[in-house]
């Protein structure tokens, strides 16, 4: 598989500037929370997931 479609199946379009990650199945990693700031993604330090904010949604929102 490519660099950029590895890259495209690791990214997850989220809502809510809160996001969690433990890395999924069992060889999972600890469940860290996670907060996007205003580049509008956050990148998961344990599995390298990226997390991208929605169009339209706010960086803002929640606690």
């Amino acid at each position: 598989m490519n660099d950029t479609l590895a890259r495209d199946a690791d990214t997850i379009t989220v809502d809510t500037p809160a996001v969690a990650c433990d890395g999924n199945g069992s060889l999972g990693h600890p469940r860290v929370f996670l907060r996007i700031g205003s580049s509008g993604e956050i990148v998961c330090p344990y599995c390298s997931r990226r997390f991208v904010l929605a169009e339209g949604a706010s960086a803002d929102a929640g606690h």
